[in-house]
């Protein structure tokens, strides 16, 4: 088809391009018509022929810039377009395509800005304690100021005090404002800027692939030599969050080892509960351990995602995966799972979802809580629920899917009955 739409775009008959090609018009007329496929030769003669590229003109080219253009298409809904030509147009006017798919990135590199500064100017602790630290220095600034410009009789010794207060109160504004610029400054990268105990941990167990080889290999290593390195977070309340995560880790590891886990997989036992059932543990024990294994681990050669959180909602745990979304500051998702099985404890939930990232996706989750009484029955309860993620397939929604976000702010579902607040960004139909 795109032999004929570049052949009719040049004005140039059918039986002139055999001619030059050395073909019959009947068979190029198959060609054109997607009935016979070519390549070698004959394509690079049916390009000389027309003058193009070869590239142009093979079977599934431009099915980047095709994607891009029906991506586009779908977060704007509202405006009426020819879906069905989008592989038409990225075939005859790769240009205008490849400005299109531009356009495209860059609203959504400056999509991803909006949420990252929405995100820290609402939630961001640091960001807050900043602004309030700036404000009271202005505020003492501006008060002892004004008595000294009262003009009245003031002792010597309180005027000392109060310059005194002046300089001390201009100095900490200096270094307020000066560190928060500094961190303003790192907006251009906002997940790797100034950080929480909890983000440290994270970022370190990211950079290992979330897998501790020297855990996996022997769970019994000490983890004050795995702390000791250079890598590894190096603030006391961050390293107290790591000591936790690895001795959890360790106790995972015991329980499920990767020779056994991987030999599961192998034989195509990838559903949580039924590996749950076949090593007598825990459904949370085996979302983690499948939350440390790389891709090439599963059949479909996608990534586990990961997420914890407390008996408030408070996420302790993260580890996203591509297209899932997940507030770095704040409230997330009232619909996750994640949360759904806080109000059910020790009962599994699997839920398929759409979210509405910024290439919407469809995935599986399977969510679970569970109570530990550390301190006996006669002590409170302390309830965590865990919740697993695998993408699906693009273009997979199962009747019962349900659509989920980051956060409201930022979540772009149209009519959620659960939003607490407008968002930002611009919604689409959830259908």
């Amino acid at each position: 088809s795109r032999i004929r739409a570049v052949r009719l775009d040049q004005g140039v008959r059918q039986a002139e391009i055999a001619r030059r090609c050395d073909i019959s018009s009947s068979y190029l007329n198959l060609i054109e018509h997607n009935r016979r496929r070519i390549g070698g030769a004959l394509l690079n003669r049916l390009a000389n022929a027309l003058g193009v590229d070869p590239a142009s003109l093979s079977e599934g080219v431009g099915s980047t810039l095709t994607a891009a253009l029906e991506s586009a298409a779908a977060r704007h809904p509202d405006t009426p377009v020819d879906a069905g030509r989008a592989e038409e147009l990225a075939g005859r006017f790769p240009g205008w395509a490849r400005l299109i798919q531009r356009q495209h990135r860059e609203i959504q590199r400056l999509e991803r800005a909006i949420e990252g500064l929405t995100d820290r100017l609402t939630h961001d602790p640091f960001l807050s304690a900043s602004l309030h630290d700036v404000l009271s220095s202005v505020t003492a600034i501006r008060s002892a100021s004004s008595i000294l410009a009262d003009g009245g009789e003031i002792a010597p010794e309180w005027q000392a005090r109060f310059h005194r207060n002046i300089f001390e109160d201009s100095r900490r504004l200096a270094q307020s404002t000066e560190a928060l610029v500094s961190y303003l400054d790192a907006g251009a990268d906002i997940e790797r800027g100034i950080s929480l105990p909890q983000e440290d941990v994270e970022i370190w167990l990211e950079g290992q692939g979330w897998r501790v080889a020297a855990l996996e290999e022997a769970p019994e290593t000490d983890i004050g030599d795995l702390l000791a390195a250079d890598t590894a977070p190096q603030g006391a309340a961050a390293r107290h969050l790591a000591e936790r995560y690895l001795a959890q880790y360790a106790a995972d590891v015991r329980a499920v080892p990767l020779a056994v886990l991987a030999g599961a997989l192998a034989e195509g036992i990838d559903d949580p509960g039924a590996l749950a059932s076949r090593f007598g543990t825990a459904l949370p024990v085996i979302f983690r351990r499948l939350a440390t294994l790389p891709a090439e681990a599963f059949p479909d050669a996608q990534p586990r995602g990961l997420l914890a959180c407390d008996g408030s909602g408070t996420l302790i745990f993260r580890k996203p995966v591509p297209g899932f979304d997940v507030p770095r500051f704040g409230a997330a998702c009232p619909l996750w799972p994640l949360f759904q099985a806080l109000q059910r404890p020790m009962q599994p939930l699997r839920q398929s979802l759409h979210a509405a990232a910024r290439e919407p996706q469809g995935f599986t989750a399977w969510a679970v809580s569970e109570a530990r009484f550390p301190g006996g029955f006669a002590g409170p309860a302390v309830i965590e629920a865990w919740m697993l993620i695998q993408p699906e397939p693009r273009g997979a929604r199962p009747a019962d899917t349900l659509n989920v976000g980051a956060s409201c702010r930022i979540c772009a579902h149209a009519d959620c009955p659960a939003r607490r607040e407008p968002p930002l960004v611009a919604t689409v139909d959830a259908g």
